[in-house]
């Protein structure tokens, strides 16, 4: 994914294995996210992948994208999955062989530097890879100079400013949010796709948009007890009010009442001919 936040698990410096088993789990879990589902579906459709075509995957982790691309492209279809993390890659090469997807194969690679001729592919699929990124204009411009006349690009992204947490008290809700905010390179990645693919000469076809909604009945206390303790170490908020934030949460939840959300935005372009 190219050069990230230091404190990102993507990062090179980070990679371990409790690292991979940790990205596994959290992209597993976005698969079967419906909000991400049905945002990958407006995206598969609007960029339209067609029998023969190449398409490259950046950012391709476990390579579930990677396996439903290829499905599109076959029989005499290609596509490139590239990914920086070794750990994802092997996972990814396993469930593509188990799956018996044998037009889809993963490659080590930088968002940032493709190493492909200009003019050569014909999809570009790129999700939640942007927000890592420090340089992402970078990327985008790369994605636009593989392109081949006529190819598209899906980009899809999270805008962490987006984030709800409720219910409440607001002030310890923010100090709690802004945590999410602080965990990407670019958190507002998702508000500025499109002002990216058309710096980057490419033309808008399509945008999307989806709320990934958590469960209503229950509290994610990993993330939720991650974001709160940063909050009290950072002196945003004390003790008594993170406390109190997760009994007015518990209590929702209980009640059936909860709402957490974020939202990620998506954008169809292509290279004019």
């Amino acid at each position: 994914m190219g050069e990230t936040r230091p404190t990102s698990e993507f990062h090179a410096q980070n990679i371990s294995v409790e690292s991979v088993a940790r990205l596994v789990a959290a992209l597993d879990a976005q698969d079967t996210n419906d909000g991400v589902r049905r945002l990958r579906t407006w995206a598969h459709t609007a960029v339209g992948p067609r029998p023969g075509e190449r398409v490259i995957d950046i950012g391709s982790g476990t390579g579930s994208q990677s396996q439903a691309l290829a499905a599109a492209v076959a029989p005499h279809g290609e596509v490139l999955g590239i990914e920086p993390n070794p750990g994802l890659r092997m996972v990814a090469e396993q469930r593509a062989a188990a799956a018996g997807s044998t037009l889809a194969r993963f490659v080590d690679g930088d968002a940032l530097t493709l190493h492909l001729p200009d003019s050569s592919v014909d999809v570009v699929w790129c999700e939640r890879v942007l927000q890592h990124l420090l340089e992402p204009e970078k990327a985008v411009a790369e994605m636009a100079r593989v392109l081949r006349p006529g190819g598209r690009v899906a980009l899809l992204d999270t805008d962490w400013a987006t984030t709800i947490l409720h219910p409440g008290d607001p002030e310890t809700v923010a100090a709690i949010t802004s945590g999410a905010l602080a965990a990407a390179a670019d958190p507002y990645s998702g508000r500025k796709l499109v002002g990216r693919l058309t710096a980057a000469g490419l033309v808008i076809d399509d945008r999307g948009s989806q709320a990934l909604l958590q469960d209503h009945t229950s509290v994610a206390w990993p993330l939720i007890r991650m974001l709160g303790d940063s909050a009290v170490r950072r002196d945003l908020i004390t003790e008594a009010q993170r406390d109190r934030l997760y009994a007015d949460i518990t209590e929702a939840a209980e009640q059936g009442a909860l709402h957490m959300s974020v939202t990620m935005f998506g954008a169809v372009a292509h290279r004019p001919s």
